[in-house]
């Protein structure tokens, strides 16, 4: 099992906007097992989505999908408008 986190440096005043867009689009998308998350201390403006797959290949078709999934892509349009840096880690469950 891994735990994959999209993390995001949001634009001032665009933390709100972005967290409520991935919520939105990752249940759109039907992401199993996500969440939202939002700082408490660390970088302001901090949003994470994360959630968990089986396996690396689970995390592939995932993003194969994602590419090719209009709904989702048209819910997504203009986010990078939102962010100012990002980066994703995955993690393995030990």
């Amino acid at each position: 099992m891994i735990v994959v986190r999209n993390c995001f440096v949001a634009k001032p005043g665009s933390a709100g906007k972005l967290a409520a867009l991935l919520k939105e689009a990752a249940a759109l998308a039907e992401i199993p097992k996500h969440r939202v998350l939002t700082d408490l201390t660390g970088d302001f403006n901090r949003v994470v989505l994360e959630y968990e797959a089986a396996n690396v290949g689970e995390f592939e078709a995932r993003m194969k999908e994602y590419q090719t999934n209009e709904k989702f892509r048209e819910k997504m349009k203009g986010y990078t408008d939102l962010w100012i840096t990002g980066n994703r880690e995955i993690l393995q469950i030990a």
